[in-house]
């Protein structure tokens, strides 16, 4: 179906197999569908800004207090990312047996809680420790994913996966304009002085983050269908009652567009070629509901090349982006000392907020390639595409280490834009592969994205302030990663379900 303007504020069509959406009401946050893909991003973005709300103080005030090393500085950061990873090793598995909504709002409150203590903070390595218990915001990030799986068809999914983690992971960009503005608002209009205000700021994003797992808590569902347990039910039911009252409806989903052709047969063999497109569609829609795998049926997930020809790119490309997102305003303030730590932090914030469009571009140009070819292959060669691209800009920054402020905000930005468009073109193709396992399998992506940050952040940690030399060995990272798996069939043989 075709994009109208209709499609951002109407409830939506639904798919009568699955009941999942064929279109995104942004505006409509009372529509079910709407009100699904609100939180999904809001709550992102609020656990993102959390997440990083330290850098754009720690380049001066909170490193001047806690009288920091550059070392205690990167090993903090890495830290972060470490506590990150862990948990969403973990909410993978979490989501398929108790569902995203419920693992969303246990990210959330785990996490609120250490930020409401960064106040009690007093050395460096209380500090990193905080950090890494302040990580488990980062692992909302799966859940966001997998609920908004649950909820878009295949013709939107892309796009629904790529808005939502974009917008969320603008946050990122964010909390480099709410961080300072709230500190220096503190210093200045309330009097407080550096060492308690960069304390108290943190009770800002405290709040709002209990109040979106509030809203998540007690207006949101777990399913289009309705609660989590009973997801396996309410689609038999649906199924039979399709097939049964409507046998020649044929969802618009990849596997239902044959044309089967009716000729003078038998009355009863002309009633099987008519149900044939329906059960077809019945069997795919099956196929894509999430089960809670067996240990046997986990591992083939994990070790699945489908499964790591997406870990590893998302690696370089979420890796590269958390990675640099911690150091980005440290490195400007350093080749553009004139800037200071807010000035740096107000451009270090565009990095992240570039994400507001060019991840959702990477969802939706994926979601558009489907649509004309019908191929998961050419959504996944887009994918290769924008990690290559993103690999070169990486090289041109780091070769150049501009000081020429034009030079370097413009290649910066055209970093983001393929950085962030990889992202998304990648989980517009998670959808497609291992759909029982859905919870499984974007654990493992978004947990290897994390991964990737931390071995750069590593690299960071032993190059000191050589920004640029990381950067540019970040860059030929990915360019070989993405060319090294792009060989692989992004869905495995023989599968129901997800194509």
């Amino acid at each position: 179906m075709g994009f109208k303007a209709s499609h951002l504020w109407k409830s939506p069509e639904v798919n009568p197999f699955n009941l999942k959406a064929r279109s995104i009401p942004i505006l409509n946050p009372l529509n079910k569908y709407g009100r699904t893909f609100f939180f999904s991003w809001s709550g992102f973005l609020v656990a993102f800004l959390s997440w990083y709300a330290f850098p754009p103080l720690l380049n001066l005030t909170i490193r001047k207090d806690l009288k920091m090393t550059q070392a205690d500085y990167a090993n903090s950061n890495i830290m972060g990312l470490t506590g990150t990873l862990v948990v969403r090793a973990a909410a993978g598995p979490l989501c398929d047996r108790f569902g995203p909504r419920y693992v969303f709002i246990g990210c959330l409150l785990a996490g609120a809680i250490p930020t409401a203590m960064a106040g009690l903070v007093t050395t460096p390595k209380g500090l990193i420790a905080l950090r890494f218990f302040i990580g488990v915001l980062g692992a909302s990030f799966v859940p966001c994913q997998v609920w908004c799986t649950g909820f878009f068809d295949k013709n939107v999914v892309g796009t629904a996966n790529a808005l939502a983690g974009g917008w969320g992971n603008s946050g990122g960009g964010i909390t480099y304009f709410v961080m300072p503005a709230i500190f220096d608002s503190l210093v200045k209009n309330q009097g407080l002085t550096p060492h308690v205000a960069w304390r108290v700021a943190f009770i800002v994003p405290f709040i709002i983050i209990t109040a979106i797992a509030m809203g998540l808590l007690f207006t949101a569902e777990d399913t289009p269908t309705g609660k989590w347990s009973q997801r396996h039910e309410a689609l038999q039911t649906l199924v039979a009652q399709n097939v049964s009252t409507n046998p020649s409806r044929s969802p618009s989903i990849k596997g239902s567009d044959e044309k089967f052709a009716i000729d003078e047969k038998s009355e009863s063999s002309q009633k099987l070629e008519a149900q044939a497109p329906s059960l077809k569609a019945a069997d795919l829609a099956k196929g894509e509901v999430v089960v809670a795998p067996t240990f046997k049926e986990a591992m083939s997930v994990v070790f699945s090349l489908q499964t790591w020809a997406l870990a590893a790119p998302y690696a370089c490309s979420f890796g590269g982006e958390l990675a640099i997102n911690s150091i980005i305003g440290s490195y400007y303030l350093k080749n553009f000392p004139k800037l200071g730590q807010t000035g740096s932090g107000r451009w270090a914030a565009m990095f992240g907020l570039l994400n507001v469009f060019f991840r959702p571009l990477g969802g939706v140009v994926g979601d558009i390639i489907y649509k004309y070819t019908k191929s998961v292959w050419a959504k996944k060669l887009w994918i290769t595409f924008c990690g290559v691209a993103m690999g070169c800009f990486e090289l041109a920054i780091g070769l150049a280490n501009p000081h020429h402020e034009a030079t370097m905000f413009g290649l910066v930005a055209g970093l983001a834009v393929f950085m962030d468009a990889s992202n998304g073109a990648n989980f517009a193709v998670v959808p497609h592969v291992h759909p029982f396992a859905n919870g499984i399998l974007s654990g493992i992506v978004g947990a290897t994205g994390n991964l990737g940050g931390i071995i750069f952040a590593i690299i960071f940690r032993y190059n000191g302030t050589h920004y640029a030399r990381v950067i540019w060995i970040i860059g030929a990272i990915s360019i070989g990663v993405n060319l090294a798996v792009s060989w692989i069939r992004p869905v495995p043989k023989h599968q129901i379900g997800g194509q």
